[in-house]
C-alpha cells in the first residue's frame, strides 16, 4: 500500500494529518484526512467517521468545522474521506450534482461510472484498513456521520453496518435518494433505470429493517434545499413504524452552511460519545 504521508498540523493538542494513496477499490489516487487527538494517558482511542456532502472534499469538513476541539477534547479520532474518485481518467459530469465530488458513497453498476466510482466498498472495506494503522491504541469502536449527501452516506453505510457502528448523526442529511432530483439523477446514472436495484442505498427503505443503531439527525429550517431535496416524512415514517431510536430536530433560521453545522457540532459529538465509551 503506498499511504503517503503529505500534511501533519498541530491543532489543540492533537495532529490533523492528511494522506494520498492509491485506492485499489476506485482505481486512482486518493486523499483522505484524520485527526488523531494527543491521548497523553494512552487510552483506547475510539473513531468517528465523517462524510461530507456534494462538491466537497476532505477539507471543507477540517478546514471550516472547528471540530479538532471536540475531538481533542472527546479524545476521539476523526477519519475524513474524499467525496468522490479523483483523476483525470475519472469519469465526470458538466453538472456539480454528479460525477467528482458527488460519488453518493455507492457502488455504481453503470457506464461510464462502473470502474471508479465505488465509494461505498472504499470507504467500508479500503479505508476501514487502513484507519486502525494510523490510531494508536484504537479501541476498535466506531461510529458514522456527515452532512448532506453525507448524511445520506452515513445513513446508509451505518445502517448497512449496524454490527459495526454505535450511532449515525447527519446535518441536513438527503433521506429518501430515490424521491428527490438530485438522488433520481444520481441512482438512474449510478444504478441505471431498476430502482429496485436503488432500496439498498435508501435510508428510507433501510430504515424499514430491525435492529439499528441510535440516529441523530439535525436540520436548519432556512436550508435553501429543504424539504425539495431533504423532506424527512417517509423516512421518519418508516423509522416510527419499526419503534427505532431516531432523534429528530429542527433548527429554527439556520442554513445548509458550516456556520449551521459547527454551531451544532458539540450536540452531536456528545450524542456519539455516549454511545461510543457507553
Amino acid at each position: 500500500m503506498s499511504l503517503k504521508l503529505i500534511e501533519k498540523r498541530r491543532s489543540f493538542g492533537g495532529e490533523q494529518c492528511k494522506y494520498t494513496h492509491y485506492s485499489e477499490a476506485l482505481k486512482c489516487e486518493m486523499t483522505f484526512s484524520i485527526y488523531l487527538p494527543s491521548n497523553k494517558e494512552e487510552k483506547k482511542i475510539p473513531l468517528i467517521w465523517w462524510l461530507s456532502g456534494l462538491t466537497c472534499t476532505d477539507d471543507n469538513f477540517s478546514q471550516k468545522s472547528g471540530f479538532q476541539r471536540l475531538a481533542e477534547k472527546h479524545q476521539v479520532a476523526v477519519m475524513i474521506p474524499d467525496t468522490s474518485p479523483r483523476g483525470e481518467h475519472v469519469p465526470d459530469d458538466e453538472g456539480w450534482d454528479l460525477g467528482k465530488g458527488a460519488g453518493f458513497y455507492v457502488n455504481a453498476t453503470q457506464e461510464p461510472w462502473a470502474k471508479n466510482y465505488h465509494m461505498y466498498t472504499y470507504i467500508v472495506e479500503e479505508l476501514a484498513a487502513i484507519a486502525p494503522t494510523l490510531v494508536p491504541h484504537f479501541s476498535g469502536e466506531e461510529s458514522i456521520m456527515g452532512h448532506s449527501m453525507g448524511g445520506h452516506g452515513a445513513l446508509v453505510i451505518g445502517m448497512k453496518n449496524k454490527a459495526r457502528f454505535k450511532a449515525i448523526s447527519a446535518f441536513s442529511p438527503i433521506l429518501s435518494p430515490s424521491r428527490i432530483p438530485w438522488g433520481l439523477k444520481a441512482f438512474s446514472a449510478y444504478l441505471g433505470e431498476d430502482q429496485a436495484s436503488w432500496k439498498e442505498w435508501d435510508a428510507s427503505e433501510l430504515i424499514k429493517e430491525v435492529g439499528m443503531p441510535p440516529i441523530l439527525i439535525t436540520q436548519g429550517t432556512e436550508d435553501h434545499f429543504y424539504p425539495e431535496q431533504l423532506d424527512e416524512t417517509y423516512f421518519l415514517k418508516n423509522a416510527q413504524e419499526k419503534n427505532h431510536v431516531v432523534h429528530y430536530e429542527k433548527k429554527e433560521g439556520y442554513d445548509h452552511s458550516y456556520f449551521f453545522i459547527a454551531t451544532f457540532l458539540e450536540d452531536h459529538f456528545s450524542f456519539h460519545m455516549k454511545y461510543l465509551k457507553s
